[in-house]
């Protein structure tokens, strides 16, 4: 037989995705452009310095300990510098290197690498790392309540929880946009910005429409059902983390689940937790640890909301047997 037109088989997968990782993670770089840039428009130079402490001490906290275990260098990938990016849009513009630095660490060293590398980590590493900065050190994490000239505020969920006036609020064209006093972590003031990065993957089919959409869903719905109106259910989409949430970590491949069902259920959740976190928790932020929860139980929705493979049928009870 011809060399040519033997049939080779081989195992499976017979159908292969061009898309490497690097490729997904530079898709997702991409999309957080936008952001990135409202961002140092509305904080400065500092915003910026903060993005590059924190992409710099992910890459070179995954290279270093990939080096001393002798594994294969992956900072190719680009998997550390989102990372790096994501964990510096949870942080303040005010956060010293330090801080930025010991974040980036905990992301890639902790939550990352000691579960194995890229695709082991069982949660979103940059919210873990806020998680852990938050816990250390709360009353710098909180810092946005500082502006550049001086005076200080507060954040718009931050008047809402405290009961403050409510002029001090800004408007909801404004926190659309992210300008005109709305304060916030670096990554989380441009509701538009966080849109057209999260259409953008969407439409690169780099993550699906069913956990952001549900998520915010969720949360318009629950406010409504809280007294919020219309308006003030809007607000709380636009306010905080929740765009940010909702459209970069809550789709993390790896610590959210990729049945169909599945991200419905996990995207409910979400939502679910964000806001009786915003309602009665103590806290007026509730993204990172709605997430950070649901991150938790993604393997058990994994695996109740599983197909069932074809040609196995499921064991029957020792009663029926």
């Amino acid at each position: 037989m011809d060399e040519n037109t033997r049939l080779i088989v081989s195992s499976s997968p017979h159908v292969r995705d061009t898309r490497t990782t690097s490729k997904i993670m530079l898709d997702v770089i991409i999309a957080m452009i936008p952001a990135a840039i409202v961002a140092i428009c509305v904080f400065g130079i500092q915003a910026l310095l903060v993005l590059i402490y924190c992409v710099a001490s992910a890459v070179l906290t995954e290279y270093v300990i990939e080096k001393i275990l002798k594994k294969p260098v992956t900072i190719s990938d680009l998997s550390a510098v989102v990372t790096g990016m994501l964990l510096a849009f949870n942080l303040p513009y005010s956060a010293p290197w330090w801080m930025c630095v010991v974040g980036g660490v905990f992301a890639i060293g902790v939550v990352k690498q000691a579960f194995g590398g890229l695709g082991a980590n069982f949660m979103n590493p940059a919210l873990a790392a806020r998680a852990f900065l938050l816990a250390c050190w709360p009353t710098r994490m909180t810092g946005t309540a500082f502006i550049p000239d001086g005076i200080t505020t507060a954040t718009p969920l931050g008047i809402i929880k405290e009961g403050l006036d409510a002029s001090m609020l800004p408007s909801m064209m404004d926190m659309f946009l992210g300008v005109n006093g709305v304060f916030g972590a670096i990554g989380e003031i441009s509701a538009l910005a966080l849109l057209i990065g999260g259409i953008y993957l969407i439409c690169r089919k780099v993550i699906s429409w069913r956990i952001p959409v549900t998520y915010l869903a969720t949360v318009f719905v629950l406010e409504l059902c809280f007294g919020a109106g219309f308006s003030g259910a809007l607000y709380q989409i636009f306010a905080g983390g929740l765009m940010l949430g909702a459209f970069f970590m809550a789709t993390d491949y790896v610590s959210s689940p990729n049945t169909v069902l599945g991200q419905f259920i996990f995207a409910f959740g979400c939502g679910l937790i964000t806001v009786i976190i915003r309602q009665f928790g103590g806290y007026p932020e509730g993204v990172s640890y709605s997430i950070l929860l649901m991150n938790v139980a993604a393997p058990l929705i994994q695996r109740y909301t599983a197909p069932r493979v074809y040609g196995i049928q499921k064991q029957k009870k020792e009663s029926e047997a």
